[in-house]
């Protein structure tokens, strides 16, 4: 090995250090916006909730004379000790979740249910690919929705850019659209002069991982103050939270992006998935607190904002062995913010009759997922029906777009 390929190999190991083990990743840079003629500034979040959400048991239909025996020892009840919360005289929220429940009373906040995407099997590889890819079924594609989304956007409008939040983008944000990433860590954040002094060096020796560099902690400031700062062996609760309010921060920047996409794994409950309290009512307490970041960060946007999470298919209406549930179909979409339509449950509640259930098993779903997305793209940011149709969702013009869930 000559000198030339032993220095290009150690400048190749220094990139990969510092791009990869740093706390950031930064794919375009953040661009400058102009505010809005009308002061309209929109803002819309998508949180993929991978491993399939029992909708069932976060917004359980307690009117439904077939639930509690369905769903058994994990059913939830409208008295009693750790209650659900009515939000009318059929439905009730889980307890895990007050923020969402304020938020719903002051009508910023809504529940789409029955709910699913067009895959019918239970495989969470391709229910995931067809819940980012935005295609009919899973084929592997390369580019999410809301990247082609952000594409299609019509001419003059001053979303330009995507944040992207995790070590790795999101499918549902990959594409040829830019995104600008953020990602936080657990590992130690190096010194303010350490930071200085790698980028003296590399200003001289390596232009192009200097000026990565220089994005990547002036994003990091950006996202985390004094108050936030990664705990080694944090997960669940404490991780939705700080990963929140890090991409509330970003977006609530006069110059930062409009749209954002993260992901929160751990949804699979298969097993003692808990009723008002246990492992699921961990996982919708964080859930509820990321929401509640994102109103308390983004401030004034909030007025503005529309968050939809959602999952790849929900899971079956009755209980298995384990005081778990399996692989399912239909369940519920979330959606947050103060421009919704909120204070609303939006269903064609299907029953949970044996007859009734999909496949004698799980919640039938009668809403298409991609009906809510797309009233909610369309409302927010005026991308045509036809755009939707053709090019964000291919081949989806039988499904029309979901009115009213933008005021």
């Amino acid at each position: 090995m000559d000198c030339s390929e032993s220095a290009m190999m150690q400048a190749t190991s220094r990139r990969a250090l510092l791009l990869g083990g740093a706390s950031f990743a930064a794919w375009a840079y953040l661009p400058k916006f102009a505010r809005a003629a009308d002061g309209r500034d929109p803002r819309f979040v998508v949180m993929i909730l991978r491993g399939a959400l029992d909708g069932l048991a976060t917004v359980a239909p307690l009117g439904d004379p077939d639930y509690a025996g369905l769903h058994g020892a994990i059913a939830l009840r409208g008295d009693g000790p750790n209650a659900a919360v009515m939000l009318d005289a059929f439905f009730g929220l889980h307890p895990a979740m007050p923020e969402f429940a304020r938020m719903y009373r002051a009508k910023q906040a809504a529940v789409v249910h029955a709910v699913a995407t067009s895959y019918r099997d239970r495989s969470h590889f391709d229910g995931q690919d067809v819940l980012e890819s935005g295609f009919p079924g899973p084929g592997r594609v390369q580019s999410g929705w809301l990247n082609r989304a952000l594409e299609a956007l019509p001419k003059g409008e001053r979303v330009t850019s995507a944040l992207a939040v995790g070590p790795t983008t999101p499918l549902v944000l990959r594409g040829t659209a830019p995104t600008v990433g953020w990602a936080p860590t657990a590992l130690p954040q190096a010194a303010d002069d350490t930071a200085m002094r790698l980028l003296e060096l590399y200003q001289h020796r390596d232009p192009v991982l200097a000026s990565a560099l220089t994005q990547g902690l002036q994003l990091e400031k950006q996202a985390q103050g004094d108050d936030m700062k990664p705990k080694p062996g944090g997960g669940g609760a404490a991780a939705m939270r700080l990963v929140a309010r890090g991409a509330a921060k970003l977006m609530a920047a006069d110059d930062g992006p409009r749209i954002g996409a993260l992901a929160f794994d751990g949804w699979d409950t298969h097993a003692n998935e808990g009723g008002p309290v246990g492992r699921l009512a961990q996982l919708l307490g964080g859930l509820d607190a990321a929401l509640a970041e994102f109103q308390n960060g983004l401030g004034a946007r909030w007025r503005d904002t529309v968050i939809v999470a959602a999952t790849e298919f929900g899971r079956t209406a009755r209980i298995n062995g384990t005081e778990g549930t399996d692989h399912g179909t239909g369940t519920i979409a979330l959606l947050a913010g103060g421009a919704v339509g909120g204070g609303r449950m939006i269903t064609d509640w299907p029953g949970l009759k044996p007859a009734n259930l999909y496949q004698a098993r799980d919640l039938a779903p009668t809403t298409d997922l991609r009906a809510v997305i797309k009233g909610v793209l369309h409302d927010q940011f005026g991308i045509a029906e036809r755009v939707l149709a053709e090019a964000v969702f291919p081949d989806s013009a039988p499904v029309k777009p979901m009115k009213g869930l933008v005021v």
